[in-house]
């Protein structure tokens, strides 16, 4: 079963160098070399590699990127190879298929691998899929840096996702800047909702409702 989200997932966006620094003391570093270099000779052994690399590599937090798993790091680190070898055609075919035919680890890592990809705004229906699931982790890994990709109103339509599934805003990249008027007539209405049904929202939420529509807060706390 997946773990919960953490407040720290989300949070770092470590280079491939920093990743790659990271997995030295994996469970089978040298895999991984040998891997990146299949991959960049034979593109096709991608989704093999791409599928084991979590039993070879291991699925462990690492203590030097927050809110990374080991398995996490290599994947991202053979797609980045992938990138330096093929087309941008070719890569965003290639994570496409990772993450179409992947479970929900792989999945993960495909999205958190995106903002190191060069692929513009060609993985946005990634973003799309995995923020229509019910996998929170998923959701929180679509809301990283890759999400300025992400059109205004399906943007507020995960965070407000967030907040229903409990899913710690610290996920959500460049909240503050991104948050407006809209989405505080969003969380309004939910948070009046929920007041009438003698519930509340998270603390986080509660707090970027109090950023964007103070007036609420105070009205019905008064």
């Amino acid at each position: 079963m997946d773990e919960p989200v953490t407040a720290t997932a989300g949070v770092d966006q470590p280079s491939a160098e920093r990743l790659a620094d990271a997995l030295r003391d994996a469970a089978d570093p040298q895999w991984l070399g040998q891997a990146r270099s299949r991959v960049a000779a034979d593109p096709a052994s991608l989704p093999v590699l791409f599928a084991t690399a979590g039993r070879r590599c291991g699925r462990g937090e690492l203590v030097a990127v927050p809110g990374w798993h080991a398995d996490e790091a290599a994947r991202t680190l053979l797609l980045v190879t992938v990138a330096e070898t093929g087309s941008t055609a070719e890569l965003v075919a290639a994570a496409t298929d990772c993450y179409q035919q992947g479970d929900g680890a792989e999945r993960r890592a495909v999205l958190k691998a995106l903002p190191l990809l060069p692929v513009g705004e060609q993985a946005v229906p990634l973003l799309h899929d995995a923020i229509r699931t019910n996998d929170t982790r998923l959701l929180a890994a679509a809301l990283g840096p890759y999400a300025r990709h992400l059109a205004q109103p399906m943007w507020r339509q995960a965070v407000l996702k967030c907040v229903f599934t409990g899913v710690p805003l610290t996920v959500v990249h460049d909240l503050d800047a991104r948050a407006d008027a809209e989405l505080g007539v969003m969380l309004a209405g939910l948070y009046t909702e929920r007041t009438a049904a003698g519930r509340t929202l998270p603390d986080d939420a509660l707090a970027l409702l109090a950023r964007l529509s103070p007036s609420t807060t105070t009205r019905q706390e008064g």
